[in-house]
């Protein structure tokens, strides 16, 4: 069976996945000895899950900040916190950007 036009082949999304979560992966090794390097990865995956139309998991998306591109490694790259109030995890980047979570109780 063909792939219609304008849909990518069933292997490739899967390929397209592994290779983001590498890259990801990558960044996060290299964040401390060459951070321009760590954004480039993090750009690449952002523009393989956008070519391929891959949508990385829950996990992944979490791993880095969409401001800056800069790979999230705790206490390094980013501080957490925890709402109560609002119910929310709160990842506070270095470049200043935060992102809410929320969480159940």
């Amino acid at each position: 069976m063909k792939p219609q036009r304008g849909q990518p082949q069933l292997g490739i999304k899967q390929i397209a996945l592994e290779r983001i979560e590498l890259l990801l992966g990558m960044a996060q090794k290299e964040l401390a000895s060459n951070p321009e390097r760590a954004k480039r990865y993090v750009r690449l995956a952002k523009k393989m899950a956008t070519r391929y139309r891959a949508r990385p998991s829950k996990g992944l998306k979490r791993s880095f900040c969409k401001v800056c591109n800069t790979p999230w490694v705790i206490g390094r790259s980013v501080r957490v916190r925890l709402d109560p109030h609002s119910r929310c995890v709160v990842y506070k980047c270095t470049c200043g950007a935060e992102r809410h979570f929320r969480y159940k109780k």
